[in-house]
C-alpha cells in the first residue's frame, strides 16, 4: 500500500481489460478501440499511431517498431521484428572513407534505414487484428489535422532536442516560428494526416508504394542517400520466435536479436545468483551496474542481424558464459567499462494492453533519436528514423553496416508468464538504458514486492559510457560510498527513461497497471 501523505499515484485495477501508455490521448484511444469491440493488437496500433503526433520527438511512421502478441493470453507467445534494412544499393567502402572515425552521424541520410513500422501494424494486423485498419488509422489521421495540446514532458524534451532539428522541412513542420513547442500550445501537422489517409485506404501499400514512399525518397535521393523504391517495396517486417530465460520463477519472454533483449535475460540470470534483499541501497546499486557491465558488454561484442551473428543465443545464456562474466563482479570494486561504440539516445515511446478475452500486446516504437535524423519529408513531414547509427563500420564487427542488413536494436518488448498463464506486460523507453529499465522493473516487483506502479516509481541508476548515472531521489550518501568503490558518479540531468506495464494475479484474475510518472501517460481500463 502506498503512502497517500505522499504525491505520487495508485496502481489501476480492472477485471477485464487495459491499456497504459505514455501519453493520456494515446491510453485514451486505446481504451476506446477496446470499448467498441476491438482487440489488444487494434488497441495498440492505434494508440501508436495517435502517439506519432502526441510525441514527434520520440516516434515516427519513419520508424520502427517491435511488438509480442500473446493471442491467448498464456505462453504461446509471438514477437514481431519491425525493423528496417540498410539500402540495398549502399556503398560501405564510401561511408568508411567519409566516417573516417566509424561513426554514422545523426543528421545524415545515412542513418536513416528503411521504416518498418506501418509494416509491422499491418502483418500484425493482418495477422491478430478484428476491427478495420482504417478505423485503426483514422484517429491518428484526425488528430493531426485538429491538433494536439502539447503536454509537459513533452515540451520539456522539445527543448532538449531542439538543436536536432536542422533539416529545412523538419524546421517547417515541427518548429513553431523557429522555437520548440510549448505545453499547452496545439501542435497540429496537417500534411501528415493526409500521408495517413493513404495508409488508411490502402494498408501498407499507402506507405511504401506511391506518394508517400516517393516524398520519402525524393529527400533521401537529394541528400545523397543510397535508399531507392526497390528498398520501399521489400518486405521490412518478420514473425520471429521469441527467447527466453526464468527469473524467480517466472519465465521472462524477449524479442530475438537484433534487438537487445538477450541484455535483460543475461542480467536476469547474473541477478538470480544473488539474494538482493539482503543488500545495501549501495550494494544494490554497485551489483546491478556491475551486472550491467557484463551484460552489455557481451552485448557489444556479439549482438547482430541474426543472418549475420557469429554466435547464438543459447551460447550467450550458457553457463559457461553466465560463469565467467559472474567471476569478474567484485562487491568492493567498480570495473572498467567495456569501451561501448553505441550511442546513447532516450527516443522510444511503449505501450502495454490486454484485451477483455487475455490477448496481449507489447510494442515499442521508435526513430532512435531526438526527432530521429532531423531530416523530415518535404510533402508529408514524416521524420526519418536514425536508426542506422547501430550499425558499425567496422569490417570485422558482426554488426557491421552492410545492403539489406538491419542494425542493432536497443528497444525491447517483453512479457513475464508464470507456467503457462501470461502475468505481465511491461516495456522501458530510455534507449540504451531499456535493459537496465527492465530488469530494475523485475527486481522491484518480483523480488521487492513492489506493484507496477511502485516498481516503475522507484529512483533509477544506470552505468553506461563511463559513468554511473543517478536520479536526484537517490541520496549523496550513497552517492558517495559509490564514489569510493570507483564509480564516477553523474547526477541524471533528466530522469532516467520511462516505463509502462499491467500484470496479471492469477488467483483474482484483476489487471493492475502502472504508467511512469516521468511521462505525461497513464493507465486505463475497464
Amino acid at each position: 500500500m502506498r503512502d497517500f501523505f505522499s504525491p505520487g499515484r495508485s496502481d489501476v485495477m480492472s477485471n477485464q481489460a487495459m491499456i497504459t501508455t505514455s501519453h493520456p490521448l494515446a491510453t485514451s484511444i486505446g481504451l476506446k478501440c477496446l470499448h467498441n469491440g476491438g482487440n489488444a493488437v487494434d488497441a495498440a496500433i492505434a494508440a501508436a499511431a495517435v502517439l506519432t503526433l502526441a510525441e514527434p520527438h520520440m516516434t515516427s511512421i519513419g520508424g520502427d517498431c517491435f511488438a509480442l502478441v500473446a493471442p491467448h493470453g498464456d505462453s504461446r507467445i509471438h514477437a514481431i521484428n519491425g525493423s528496417g534494412r540498410a539500402p540495398a544499393g549502399i556503398d560501405v567502402e564510401q561511408l568508411r572513407k567519409d566516417y573516417p572515425d566509424g561513426e554514422i552521424p545523426r543528421d545524415q541520410c545515412h542513418a536513416v534505414t528503411i521504416p518498418g513500422a506501418i509494416d509491422a501494424w499491418y502483418l500484425m494486423h493482418q495477422k491478430w487484428g478484428r476491427a478495420s485498419w482504417r478505423s485503426l488509422i483514422e484517429p491518428a489521421s484526425h488528430y493531426a489535422r485538429a491538433g494536439i495540446p502539447v503536454h509537459q514532458r513533452v515540451a520539456f524534451d522539445w527543448v532538449d532536442d531542439m538543436e536536432n532539428i536542422n533539416d529545412p522541412d523538419a524546421k517547417r513542420f515541427y518548429l513553431d516560428d523557429g522555437n520548440p513547442y510549448k505545453a499547452g500550445q496545439i501542435f497540429a501537422l496537417p500534411a501528415l494526416a493526409e500521408a495517413f489517409d493513404l495508409i488508411a485506404e490502402y494498408g501498407r501499400e499507402g506507405f511504401y508504394q506511391g506518394p508517400v514512399a516517393d516524398d520519402i525518397l525524393s529527400k533521401l535521393k537529394s541528400l545523397g542517400g543510397y535508399h531507392d523504391a526497390a528498398d520501399f517495396a521489400v518486405i521490412q517486417a518478420q514473425e520471429v520466435q521469441p527467447i527466453h530465460s526464468t527469473y524467480r520463477g517466472k519465465t521472462i519472454w524477449e524479442c530475438p536479436p537484433n534487438g537487445q533483449g538477450i541484455t535483460t535475460l543475461i542480467m536476469a540470470r547474473l541477478c538470480e545468483r544473488y539474494d538482493l534483499t539482503a543488500l545495501s541501497d549501495a550494494d544494490f546499486i554497485h551489483l546491478l551496474a556491475e551486472i550491467s557491465k557484463q551484460a552489455y558488454g557481451l552485448r557489444d561484442h556479439y549482438l547482430a542481424d541474426p543472418e549475420h551473428a557469429r554466435v547464438s543465443v543459447d551460447w550467450l545464456l550458457s553457463d559457461a558464459v553466465i560463469d565467467k562474466a559472474a567471476a569478474q563482479i567484485d562487491m568492493a570494486k567498480a570495473s572498467a567499462f567495456q569501451v561501448s561504440d553505441f550511442p546513447t539516445h532516450p527516443d522510444t515511446v511503449y505501450l502495454s494492453v490486454i484485451d477483455k478475452d487475455g490477448m496481449a500486446a507489447s510494442f515499442i516504437y521508435s526513430i532512435f533519436d531526438g526527432f530521429g535524423s532531423g531530416i523530415a519529408s518535404p510533402e508529408y513531414g514524416i521524420i526519418l528514423q536514425s536508426r542506422g547509427r547501430g550499425f558499425r563500420l567496422d569490417a570485422n564487427h558482426p554488426n557491421v553496416i552492410a545492403p539489406n542488413k538491419r542494425p542493432f536494436h536497443t528497444i525491447i518488448p517483453a512479457m513475464m508468464t508464470e507456467g503457462d498463464k501470461l502475468t505481465g506486460v511491461f516495456g522501458v523507453m530510455g534507449g540504451q538504458y531499456q535493459a537496465v529499465g527492465q530488469m530494475s522493473f523485475l527486481i522491484n516487483h518480483l523480488d521487492f514486492g513492489m506493484t507496477p506502479q511502485q516498481a516503475l516509481d522507484a529512483p533509477r541508476s544506470f552505468a553506461f559510457d563511463g559513468e554511473l548515472q543517478l536520479e536526484t531521489r537517490i541520496n549523496s550518501a550513497i552517492a558517495d560510498d559509490l564514489s569510493a568503490r570507483g564509480h564516477k558518479i553523474k547526477i541524471a540531468d533528466s530522469p532516467i527513461g520511462g516505463g509502462q506495464a499491467i500484470c496479471r494475479n492469477l488467483e483474482t484474475g484483476v489487471l493492475v497497471a502502472g504508467s511512469d510518472p516521468r511521462k505525461d501517460g497513464f493507465a486505463a481500463g475497464y
